[in-house]
């Protein structure tokens, strides 16, 4: 767990993100998986000013998706990766 520079108290992860970890985790998801969809679900929140994905859809997704292609100079496999997940059904959020 990560702790805050001076004090050394933990900082306690965001519920969203212990969620994604804990639905990856029930689905048998490898460890370093769980950490890239944990990575790329933190940039798709912070991209949109911290909006919890259940207030977005799938205009929000391309929004990041034409971000990354254009101006993040991502790779496709992110990219192939964020097609794929469907952010209404079956998620943990």
């Amino acid at each position: 767990m990560a702790t805050t520079g001076t004090t050394n108290t933990p900082i306690r992860q965001s519920r969203l993100l212990e969620q994604v970890r804990e639905a990856l985790r029930l689905r048998h998801y490898s460890l370093r998986t769980e950490q890239a969809y944990a990575y790329w679900v933190k940039r798709f929140v912070l991209f949109h000013r911290k909006r919890h994905p259940r207030e977005m859809g799938a205009a929000e997704v391309e929004s990041f998706l034409s971000w990354l292609a254009v101006e993040g100079q991502v790779s496709a496999t992110p990219l192939v990766i964020w097609h794929g997940v469907d952010f209404h059904a079956g998620h943990p959020w």
